[in-house]
């Protein structure tokens, strides 16, 4: 449906995140993917939905001066928001055990912002869902990260895993939020350029 308004446009993801790509094709929205290595640093007093804004903005203007007419860039960035920390992605099994481990039986925020970039003008929009984890063993904790190897997702966890199945009692929000994109606020914007 948007597929055929979106025709004069293209649609370009720039996220290496498998989840992400596989969100704009069961949008049934085509798109291209195009990469850009940026150095995802922000300014240290920079709290909750000011970093994923920030990290958002900071990969769309990796692409600035080299955006046609027609093109429609898409950018984001995850984070999990805790005890007024940004929990990244893990960087050793040490530190996704750390972060799992101060979640268990807490709720926590899971902020996405999206960058919408085209040559002439940049829209931000985000999105923040509460999650809340049950009381976590730590035998449960090393078996997810030995296992799984969530090194690459915001807060150590995917909610779409075996971990997510067994740890997570309550959403509050958008469930594909919590996975890296707010779908139907991004289908939404979307909709509204057309």
């Amino acid at each position: 449906m948007l597929k055929e308004k979106l025709k004069k446009y293209k649609i370009i993801l720039a996220s290496g995140s498998p989840r992400r790509q596989q969100f704009f094709k069961d949008l049934d929205l085509d798109f291209e993917i195009r990469l850009k290595d940026v150095k995802e640093i922000y300014p240290p007093e920079l709290k909750a939905v000011e970093i994923t804004d920030f990290l958002a903005q900071l990969k769309a203007d990796a692409f600035k001066d080299e955006l046609k007419e027609n093109e429609i860039l898409v950018t984001s960035d995850t984070i999990v928001w805790h005890q007024k920390k940004a929990l990244g992605k893990p960087k050793s099994a040490e530190e996704a055990f750390e972060m799992i481990k101060s979640m268990s039986n807490t709720t926590h925020e899971v902020i996405t912002s999206v960058c919408f970039q085209t040559n002439s003008a940049s829209t931000l929009l985000h999105d923040i869902t509460k999650v809340t984890f049950k009381d976590l063993s730590d035998e449960s904790i090393l078996y997810y990260i030995e296992n799984y190897k969530p090194y690459d997702k915001a807060g150590a966890y995917g909610i779409q895993e075996w971990f997510g199945f067994m740890a997570v009692t309550k959403v509050e929000g958008s469930y594909t939020n919590v996975m890296g994109l707010p779908t139907a606020k991004v289908y939404e914007y979307l909709s509204t350029l057309v």
